[in-house]
């Protein structure tokens, strides 16, 4: 992983890298995680803390993504509508079947050229080619899925279906809530793409493992973590 330069900073790199694990890690405003830092004797501004994740988010998200395994070929694509500026924007996304976060991208557009630029940056980036790709019944899947040459691998169906998709979701229309609207089509495009990458690493999914496997995760994702943001 390529080590992070924390250098001119006043604050050292552990309450840099604790503020912006908070912000992205859970359903916190930046007001939060400065309230969350006063309770422990670090006196910083909210404003601090945005430069942080602004400046730190990326490059940490980077690491994350080169850690991380190769998914699965079972991928999952569905679209959801989001106010960006007061305009009414789609957010495309697509997860593997166990809920990893493959990609997204926040385009204008709900028709086959909007689906294509999904899917062609899926097949670029991902280093697998897919087995299944499970959709709605949105038309513009099915007219990319053939000029790709992927009808055979393209089963659209209904909600059921591609529920993984559809509860992929949830955790964004949390942000989304919280942080009163996106404001605009790049800061969004880029919180969520470095929210998906921390929200990989600590989606354990407690619920389907024991509680020594859960510990033994936990720390392999804390290790993960402190890996991506060591300092040089």
């Amino acid at each position: 992983m390529r080590p992070i330069s924390y250098k001119r900073h006043r604050f050292p790199p552990e309450v840099i890298r604790h503020a912006v694990w908070l912000y992205f890690r859970f359903t916190l405003s930046l007001r939060d995680v400065e309230e969350l830092l006063a309770q422990r004797g670090v006196e910083v501004s909210y404003e601090t803390i945005r430069c942080w994740t602004l400046k730190f988010g990326q490059l940490f998200a980077h690491n994350l993504r080169r850690s991380r395994p190769r998914p699965t070929g079972r991928w999952h694509l569905d679209e959801m509508v989001v106010k960006i500026g007061g305009k009414r924007m789609f957010l495309w996304r697509a997860v593997d079947d166990e809920g990893e976060v493959l990609d997204m991208l926040v385009q204008e557009r709900r028709n086959k050229g909007a689906a294509l630029r999904l899917l062609r940056k899926l097949l670029r980036n991902q280093g697998v080619r897919p087995e299944t790709i499970v959709t709605d019944k949105l038309a513009s899947y099915r007219a990319a899925a053939r000029d790709l040459g992927l009808t055979s691998r393209h089963q659209p169906g209904g909600m059921r279906e591609n529920n993984r998709a559809e509860n992929s979701h949830l955790p964004i229309r949390r942000r989304e809530r919280k942080q009163q609207k996106f404001k605009s089509r790049a800061s969004a495009q880029k919180f969520l793409a470095t929210h998906a990458a921390v929200y990989n690493v600590f989606n354990l999914q407690p619920h389907l493992i024991r509680r020594p496997t859960l510990r033994l995760f936990r720390a392999e994702a804390h290790s993960t973590w402190a890996a991506a943001t060591a300092a040089t």
